[in-house]
């Protein structure tokens, strides 16, 4: 869907790199695999080519023990909407709201076995309000109508919703991580 962002999986990468400010996870490359895979065999190429065989081998690469994953699995639209207005004597304000949701989904598998050790579900609500002013005369008798509007809206940005919902995913895979004694990190692993 076009309502998200199309790159949550960077708001994972991002807070994964950010946990325990940066020792929580180590965190590898899948996403593109394909392109580091040809540019690596690029390397080996270029380098057998000029130096010979053999020569300045490639380190390998990490390989993974555990693979989170999931994505935004839910996008509400309007789940509560409503407002209030008032005008006296073609004088008048109103104030309206609208709240959407969005759900993420984050599973941490065990790579060995491809077991589901922990799997949360996390949602975030996007909050949009709008303020208007109007005035409505008439004048002359009645034969001239005066009609003045003005407002302003405030719409938080489902990207942030999205970010903020994964970043509550993460924190709370640590957390059924510990209470599960999957990981122990007040000792560092």
């Amino acid at each position: 869907s076009t309502a998200v962002t199309q790159g949550a999986d960077s708001f994972l990468i991002d807070a994964l790199m950010a946990a325990g400010n940066g020792k929580w996870f180590l965190v590898a490359e899948r996403g593109d695999l394909d392109a580091l895979t040809r540019e690596r065999q690029l390397i080996i190429s270029t380098r057998n080519s000029y130096d010979g065989e053999g020569s300045n081998r490639l380190e390998p690469l990490l390989f993974s023990g555990l693979i989170m994953s999931g994505g935004i699995i839910g996008y509400d639209t309007n789940l509560i909407s409503g407002g209030i207005g008032a005008r006296y004597l073609g004088i008048g304000v109103s104030n309206q709201y609208r709240v959407d949701e969005v759900t993420v989904a984050l599973r941490t598998v065990l790579v060995q076995t491809g077991q589901v050790l922990l799997n949360v579900i996390t949602s975030k609500q996007v909050y949009s309000t709008s303020t208007g002013f109007d005035t409505f005369r008439f004048t002359e008798n009645g034969t001239e109508l005066i009609e003045v509007e003005a407002g302003a809206a405030r719409n938080e940005t489902a990207t942030y919703a999205v970010r903020s919902a994964i970043e509550q995913a993460v924190l709370e895979i640590i957390h059924q991580g510990i209470e599960q004694d999957l990981w122990d990190y007040s000792t560092g692993g």
